[in-house]
């Protein structure tokens, strides 16, 4: 559904091209600072209007409805607002009857029986990420001096972004990309085997944002190409650091003290200008497609501080239920 977690919990609303969206965060401690001004950098950086985004353009302006006291947390539920201001949602009046290849327009037709708003994507656009910004803001906080930091590693299977967003552009197509995620500074035993392990979480909260199509933890997938000898990190001294960090910070489902280290693959954006065929409901065929609206490129580019954010979310989660074990034995 569109909520997750189990104390630090959070439930995700609006639609692209609704009167607003949004998140509301439950479990969040009291006596937290927080300011409007405190989501300023990371809505900012997951804004559009550098080359390769959408030229639409919202003010992203957080509207706190509850929660926050005198510029700190309460203790209850936390309500954050942002306001769509700038949809033209004419560009997907034909979408009803004609569904972008590679997007949700098919399978929400289907599962909804044509009554999910198709206008910007819906509710499966990617500008849902706002209220997974905004909770990672406040996440951010609790898991201090943890910080995630992510960064975008290649676009289009090209290191030089720059290139590959020109010649992406140019030919009026989309690229996908792979962003890293690195935290240091965790604690010894974070995670929660065998469904709730560490990795777990992450990856729920990842396949959450949407484009995102796989992860890998450490050395990933190349881990099924080399020998134990090869890959296991040996342990150098009695806090469990380890000479190599093969297992990207995890084992058993645990964190063990080392950098937690992760990737993820973003799948170039389905709404691109080229033509393409698709299967129209009203006429029974197949039918040349010609999208209109205004889309990215290259959503990768945008997707660094919401990864941050996931991340900072899971870990705040963990975090918080290994203070409440501590209190109770």
């Amino acid at each position: 559904m569109n909520t997750a977690g189990r104390i630090f919990r959070i439930s995700i609303f609006g639609e692209s091209h609704g009167s607003a969206l949004g998140v509301l965060i439950d479990g969040c401690p009291a006596g937290i600072p927080i300011s409007p001004e405190d989501f300023q950098e990371d809505l900012g950086r997951r804004k559009s209007g550098n080359p390769g985004t959408t030229p639409r353009l919202e003010s992203d302006i957080p509207i706190i409805e509850s929660g926050i006291y005198n510029g700190f947390t309460s203790g209850g539920p936390i309500l954050i607002r942002f306001l769509n201001e700038s949809t033209q949602s004419k560009d997907y009046e034909n979408l009803q009857q004609h569904p972008r290849p590679g997007h949700a327009d098919f399978t929400a037709h289907i599962k909804y029986g044509g009554y999910a708003a198709r206008a910007g994507g819906g509710m499966f656009s990617g500008r849902l990420t706002l209220g997974l910004v905004a909770a990672g803001v406040i996440a951010k906080k609790i898991i201090s001096p943890i910080l995630p930091a992510a960064s975008l590693m290649e676009v289009g299977g090209n290191k030089n972004i720059e290139q590959a967003l020109s010649e992406a552009l140019a030919s009026g197509d989309s690229i996908g990309g792979i962003i890293e995620c690195r935290t240091q500074g965790l604690p010894v035993g974070l995670g929660e085997p065998f469904f709730d392990s560490i990795e777990s979480i992450i990856s729920h909260f990842a396949f959450s944002v949407p484009a995102i199509k796989g992860i890998e933890f450490g050395s990933g997938f190349a881990a099924a190409r080399m020998k134990g000898s090869e890959h296991n990190d040996s342990i150098i001294d009695a806090s469990g650091k380890t000479a190599s960090n093969h297992a990207g910070g995890i084992n058993g489902g645990l964190s063990n003290g080392n950098e937690l280290v992760f990737r993820v693959a973003v799948k170039p954006t389905s709404s691109i200008s080229l033509e393409q065929e698709s299967w129209h409901f009203g006429n029974q065929a197949m039918q040349s497609l010609q999208i209109k609206g205004r889309h990215d490129a290259c959503i990768a580019l945008r997707v660094p501080v919401i990864i941050e954010s996931i991340t900072a979310i899971a870990l705040a989660d963990f975090l918080l239920l290994a203070q409440q074990r501590k209190l109770i034995f």
